[in-house]
């Protein structure tokens, strides 16, 4: 699985005009998942995201999880994220998951950050949306379960 992680002030998700989720302090999550993601990848990301330490204390130092500072996530899939871009003009996508093993991990992955304490919020799996989001920082970092 590949997380493009970034750290929000504000962020929202709309499908066709009408708002899917929307939090206000947190992280935006894209989310793609390839062919040999399992279970474990999942369990691994939601754990090592809810404790990245990528929020200031009070002396201004990267030292505060979101679980330390009661943030929220906006889930959006993402199977561009898996998109090759080293030959040609335009990707190639087949190192992206089918779209039931896709949507079955990302599911599962947004259940693995609820269990740890964390409210979510999501888009719509599958569908074109447009997110907006205002990047705190900004902070932006790119996570990997293989």
């Amino acid at each position: 699985m590949r997380v493009v992680l970034q750290r929000s002030k504000e962020a929202c998700v709309t499908v066709g005009g009408e708002v899917a989720g929307s939090i206000t302090k947190g992280f935006v999550l894209l989310v793609g998942v390839t062919h040999e993601d399992t279970e474990k990848d999942a369990a691994y990301l939601a754990d090592k995201i809810v404790h990245l330490r990528v929020f200031e204390d009070e002396q201004g130092k990267m030292n505060l999880s979101l679980l330390d500072t009661g943030g929220d996530i906006l889930s959006v899939s993402q199977f561009t994220l898996y998109g090759d871009c080293r030959k040609g003009r335009r990707p190639n996508f087949m190192a992206a998951a089918k779209h039931g093993q896709a949507e079955k991990l990302y599911h599962l992955f947004n259940r693995k950050l609820e269990e740890k304490g964390v409210h979510v919020e999501t888009g719509r799996f599958g569908e074109m949306m447009d997110v907006r989001l205002v990047n705190d920082g900004p902070v932006t970092l790119i996570l990997e379960s293989k």
